[in-house]
């Protein structure tokens, strides 16, 4: 069972946004959460929002237990760019580009109750 969810137009570079998500990547929720929450980056507050908002919606919408739940893929892309500029000497106007990002994460399910099959062995007795 995957849960998918979506964070758009975040008002910080996707490459920065990059250096949080990179960190959690692959980890379990609990892992996740304590690494977001004391990381001092600007991105982390609204990924751990993020984050939360996923293991609320597998909690609520499909019972799954959250000690099984890791992040098995999450992803940044590059959302619109508010372009503006800054007066610059002589008349001249100096570019800004301020960039957002798109935030994508997925939480999937780790099975760790594993079915281990039993060969039976027929032993004779000697009698």
């Amino acid at each position: 069972m995957e849960i998918k969810v979506m964070l758009n137009n975040l008002r910080t570079a996707p490459r920065k946004t990059r250096q949080v998500v990179d960190m959690i990547r692959n980890k379990n929720v609990a892992d996740a959460r304590n690494i977001l929450e004391f990381t001092i980056k600007r991105p982390a507050d609204p990924v751990l929002k993020l984050l939360n908002s996923a293991v609320a919606s597998a909690l609520h919408d499909f019972k799954l237990e959250e000690s099984n739940l890791y992040i098995s893929k999450i992803t940044v892309d590059a959302g619109p760019t508010l372009k503006r500029s800054n007066p610059e000497s002589r008349g001249r106007a100096f570019p800004i580009m301020k960039r957002t990002s798109h935030i994508q994460l997925t939480l999937s399910e780790r099975n760790e109750t594993k079915t281990v099959k039993v060969k039976k062995k027929t032993v004779k007795k000697a009698s």
